[in-house]
């Protein structure tokens, strides 16, 4: 997969990975790096992973999509393939403004993906192409 990131950002996530895996603990240098990297919306995200809000739904035909379950009990299909979120905040501050490099749910994505903490479901390829649509939830 391409990734959309800064290489300072892959490199920050293997750290994170790497210590986290080490020692179940982010350490405040990455913490510090990870605000600096990504702004006001680390906190938040760092925030949904402690929650475990993180889902990553797999279908037989292969195709990967992550549900965010958001502060507000709001449900968002993020897609890290093409790096997208629906969230108001993506399509402001990332889309219009390209203020930030992602918003709070895609970060939370690829935090929970280095600290290894995503949940994991099972979705038919029928569920997958209505939740892909935008039409339903799975």
């Amino acid at each position: 997969m391409r990734s959309f990131l800064p290489a300072v950002a892959e490199q920050l996530f293997r750290d994170i990975q790497q210590t986290y895996h080490e020692t179940s603990r982010i350490p405040d240098d990455l913490l510090i790096a990870l605000k600096f990297v990504f702004g006001s919306c680390a906190l938040p995200a760092l925030d949904l992973v402690d929650h475990r809000s993180v889902t990553c739904l797999s279908s037989p035909s292969g195709r990967k999509a992550f549900q965010v379950l958001g502060g507000s009990g709001r449900l968002y299909v993020c897609l890290l393939s093409c790096h997208y979120c629906p969230c108001p905040a993506f399509s402001y501050t990332v889309l219009r403004r390209t203020e930030g490099l992602l918003c709070k749910h895609i970060l939370a994505v690829y935090l929970s993906r280095a600290m290894a903490v995503t949940l994991q479901e099972s979705v038919s390829d029928q569920q997958m192409s209505v939740l892909l649509s935008g039409t339903a939830a799975p």
